[in-house]
């Protein structure tokens, strides 16, 4: 399936899903010279890290356009950042960015200072005088045994079996909310492996890894939009809301199909269970690899408070049986409405069987409950603006996954969040595995991965 090698300019390649990854996949087809259809069932890209429709809320500062969920990078995120760069997107401008902190509603936890990123976390750790000493040499110990064995350890532990051994308010403090903000899952299932890959990456990658980056523009002004427009200036085709129906072989044994259209190569860069439909014919065995997969949801609550202005633009909370989410975001900080919050509930699977009901009065309970330590806030009552559940939101990263190669049969490769690889379901990895797949299909002598 695989066709006699023609100019670049001559060969097409189906893009399925205009997510970070498709968006990814695209723009690097492109630029390998290749002509390119991007096909997105919804109406606009972006996938689950997307902007909804602007509406004007009474109390706020001109019309808000809300996100699909708030999303989070870190400086390791390179790749995401360069797509950016490349269609014209200024990560400077469209992200706030600062030194990793994982602090409380009265500013209190862990603050990586500037500098190396090893002489700086012991910095951090060592600055945190509400641990004892015992705490804090607990946790140093396992961080150098940790970095001794590269990062590395059995694909079967859980998160909790690795660090079972450090104080209790070392776990509660400082792995549970790194563990749930990275995998999106609980640490007593969260793998492990996945885990320090992160931690060796964010935190032991070099100076301004372990920054955070939080949008202060929509989601969709990141990459989404602008990339758009830079892929129809270059010649590819855009067909949104539109989805696919059936891929397959070309009756001359060369190339593909997309319901009847002919393409030299196809990237299935839509959600796992898309991908696995639009495959089953075709590759059942990896088609079954991604239909396997089973999710974690995310809540996000935005909230209006007037006066509300956090410690930080974002804060850490204590997750508890009527407290939900674990992190809260000051929008009002990053570019946004003065006085608008956005609560996260991750590894959300229990607040989501109570109902939406329930989870939005524990929400609205506890950003109250948040504003009321916060000596810089007002005392304005939170409103609740909107809760937003995303069932699907990331895989349940836990030990010994089964991911599926992005290589799946000639000329036909995935590319997504959930395809084998180091990250977790990230921007990131989204990205990275985009970039990939194209590679895969485009270059001049494609390799021979494995099935």
């Amino acid at each position: 399936m695989t066709p006699a090698l023609q100019p670049a300019a001559h060969r097409r390649l189906a893009v399925v899903g205009a997510g970070w990854a498709g968006l990814a996949a695209a723009v690097q087809a492109v630029e390998a010279g290749w002509q390119v259809s991007l096909f997105e069932m919804a109406p606009q890209p972006g996938g689950r890290a997307r902007s909804l429709v602007a509406r004007e809320v009474p109390g706020l500062y001109g019309a808000w356009r809300p996100d699909n969920g708030q999303h989070i990078l870190i400086g390791a995120y390179t790749a995401s950042l360069a797509l950016m760069r490349r269609v014209g997107a200024d990560p400077h401008r469209l992200l706030w960015r600062g030194p990793l902190a994982l602090v409380d509603a009265r500013g209190d936890g862990l603050r990586l200072p500037a500098g190396p990123a090893i002489p700086a976390f012991l910095r951090a750790v060592w600055a945190l005088k509400r641990w004892s000493v015992a705490d804090r040499l607990a946790l140093l110990r396992h961080c150098s045994g940790w970095l001794l064995r590269g990062f590395r350890c059995k694909s079967s532990t859980t998160v909790q079996q690795l660090t079972a051994a450090l104080p209790e308010a070392v776990r509660r403090e400082l792995i549970d909310p790194l563990c749930v903000a990275a995998l999106n899952t609980p640490a007593a299932t969260a793998s492990a492996a996945v885990f320090l890959r992160v931690l060796r990456d964010a935190l032991f990658a070099g100076p301004g890894s372990s920054d955070l980056l939080i949008p202060q523009r929509p989601l969709a002004e990141l990459l989404p939009e602008p990339a758009l427009p830079w892929l129809q200036q270059r010649g590819a085709s855009l067909q949104l809301g539109r989805r696919v129906g059936r891929l397959q072989p070309s009756a001359t044994g060369a190339g593909w199909t997309v319901d009847g259209e002919p393409f030299d190569a196809i990237t299935l860069a839509c959600s796992a269970a898309e991908a696995a439909r639009l495959s089953a014919d075709v590759a059942p065995a990896w088609s079954a690899r991604a239909a396997a997969f089973t999710y974690e949801p995310i809540l996000t609550a935005y909230l209006q408070a007037p006066g509300a202005r956090l410690i930080a633009p974002m804060v850490a909370l204590a997750e508890g049986p009527q407290a939900p989410a674990q992190f809260a975001f000051d929008h009002g900080q990053l570019g946004g409405p003065p006085g608008l919050l956005a609560l996260v509930v991750s590894g959300a699977a229990g607040w989501v069987a109570r109902g939406q009901d329930a989870a939005a009065a524990a929400l609205q309970q506890q950003a109250a409950q948040l504003l009321r330590a916060s000596p810089q806030s007002g005392l304005g009552e939170p409103e609740l603006l909107q809760l937003i559940a995303e069932k699907r939101a990331t895989f349940r990263c836990v030990p010994g996954l089964d991911r599926p190669p992005a290589w799946i049969c000639p000329g036909l490769a995935a590319a997504g969040d959930f395809v084998e690889g180091p990250y977790p379901a990230t921007l990131e990895g989204a990205v990275r595995s985009g970039m990939a797949a194209a590679q895969l299909l485009t270059s001049p002598s494609p390799p021979s991965p494995r099935a």
